[in-house]
């Protein structure tokens, strides 16, 4: 039997005085997740992530949109799962991010981004971010 990974973590968007400029930041995230494929093997599906929709309930200046999977020994993919991820963050706004990836064998790892300028657009035309990872140790058994 293959070894299962845990994945998690979430992405923040950065909190602004604007109410219409945080509606629209939003109304593009959500509209992205929903574009994401809801059948069907993809590392990034549609329902890994979810976000709070309403103001107050989970809301309160910052998005976060937060995420978890389990996945059969994905480290021998973490390459892909990174670009995907990668690929999904150059489609939102945000200003962080960060991914826990807990393995049997190989510890937990902890990948953080962290837009170069406070924030990141979709209409940037790169993704211009700080990565870090941490890497505690593993067990093996």
């Amino acid at each position: 039997m293959e070894s299962e990974s845990i994945v998690y973590g979430c992405i923040r968007d950065w909190p602004t005085v604007s109410s219409q400029e945080c509606a629209e930041r939003r109304a593009n995230n959500r509209a992205v997740l929903a574009s994401l494929p809801a059948e069907g093997w993809s590392f990034l599906g549609r329902d890994l992530f979810s976000c709070c929709e309403q103001p107050g309930d989970g809301l309160y200046r910052t998005q976060v949109i937060h995420f978890g999977a389990s996945y059969p020994a994905v480290e021998y993919e973490w390459s892909i799962w990174i670009e995907q991820f990668e690929a999904l963050l150059r489609r939102l706004y945000w200003a962080s991010a960060v991914v826990h990836l807990e393995t049997e064998l190989n510890g937990t790892h902890t990948f953080r981004w962290e837009s170069e300028s406070g924030l990141h657009s979709p209409h940037d035309s790169d993704l211009r971010m700080r990565c870090a990872w941490e890497r505690e140790g593993g067990t093996l058994g």
